[in-house]
């Protein structure tokens, strides 16, 4: 008889209004869960990990810019521009952040923000999931995983999916190496992004218009550490071990630039 596996849930928290520069998350956040086990029973348990939309962590954080400040707000976050490409519509710039995210527009987003406004990401998000989860922790007494999202796009894929942009308490990628799968063999380099995958699986109770930007997941604590772990910094592949560092047309201006210097 094969073991038994816990059931992973996952549902969203009601009770999220729309939040300012300066309001406190871990209170708001915490008032929201009090009012759902009120409610509903569900109270926050041993090994419960919150998925946490970085729109609300940066709108509270105070990361709000004019939107015709949008260019210069990419700009002044981006210290790499890996492709840019022109089009009817204006120039679409993918680069890479300061927090080593190589993403369209380095992240500057107006969708869910204020007419007028666009949101940058948290300055730190791992440090923002780290402070959230300890004054969610001393509030309940519980130990959790916590999670900051981002919608990114992806290489070699049509349409965008939710990534872990910041993480406290969890660990980012479950390292199966050394392990054996189903047929005996030892595995080599199956190393899952775990965090990735569960900001992906909140992200489809969550939604993109729902307006509720914090959901619950239950059934996988065996991930959830004691201590903050390595962040979602970790998840960022070091330059020097990327072989697509640039677009197309980039690489071969370099390449050519390079032959000419070599003449």
């Amino acid at each position: 008889m094969s073991a038994s596996v816990e059931p992973i849930t996952a549902w969203v928290l009601p009770g999220i209004g729309e939040i300012a520069a300066g309001d406190d998350l871990a209170v708001v956040i915490g008032d929201a869960l009090d009012a759902t086990a009120s409610e509903s029973g569900a109270a926050l348990e041993d090994g419960d990990i919150l998925s946490v939309t970085s729109k609300i962590v940066s709108k509270a954080e105070g990361r709000q810019v004019a939107a015709d400040d949008r260019e210069d707000a990419i700009t002044a976050e981006t210290v790499r521009v890996v492709a840019s490409r022109a089009h009817p519509g204006g120039v679409t710039r993918i680069v890479e952040n300061r927090l080593g995210i190589v993403a369209a527009a380095a992240g500057v987003d107006a969708s869910n923000t204020p007419s007028g406004t666009v949101l940058l990401l948290p300055i730190d998000p791992d440090a923002s999931a780290r402070s959230l989860r300890a004054e969610l922790q001393r509030r309940f007494g519980v130990r959790i995983g916590l999670i900051i999202t981002d919608t990114l796009g992806r290489p070699w894929r049509l349409g965008q999916t939710d990534v872990a942009v910041g993480a406290a308490g969890i660990r980012v990628v479950d390292d199966l190496r050394g392990a054996l799968d189903s047929a005996g063999r030892t595995l080599a380099v199956t190393t899952p992004a775990v965090a990735d995958e569960i900001a992906a699986l909140t992200d489809l109770v969550k939604g993109k218009t729902t307006g509720m930007p914090v959901a619950v997941v239950r059934g996988l604590a065996r991930l959830v550490m004691a201590d903050d772990g390595p962040g979602a910094r970790s998840l960022v592949r070091p330059g020097d071990t990327d072989m697509f560092r640039l677009g197309t047309a980039e690489a071969f201006e370099q390449g050519r630039a390079a032959g000419l210097g070599k003449r």
